[in-house]
């Protein structure tokens, strides 16, 4: 599924065009990206987190030379699902599976 037919998906559902449901969406998305960022973290609840995480620096090796090569820190996104949103996904791949 990309964001096409996510789009798809809510402007059918809620009975706004297009056009309006994509501009919803790109906001949404733009709010997250925007707050993460600023190192901000992103609750929603039900669905799941985004945090950013940030990566000690390391020393890496060069598989082709052996050479020791340091790894700058980085900041890195994440999303942890909630519980519901786990325990939801889970359960109706179970009932599929059960029925296959």
């Amino acid at each position: 599924m990309n964001k096409a037919d996510i789009v798809n998906r809510i402007a059918t559902g809620t009975g706004l065009t297009k056009v309006e449901t994509e501009a919803v969406v790109e906001g949404f998305i733009a709010s997250i990206i925007e707050a993460m960022r600023e190192g901000n973290h992103i609750e929603i609840r039900g669905f799941g987190t985004f945090k950013v995480k940030k990566r000690a620096p390391r020393l890496a090796r060069n598989p082709r030379t052996g050479e020791s090569v340091p790894v700058p820190a980085t900041f890195t996104p994440t999303f942890k699902p909630s519980r519901e949103l786990r325990d939801a996904v889970n359960a109706d791949l179970q009932s599929k599976k059960k029925s296959d």
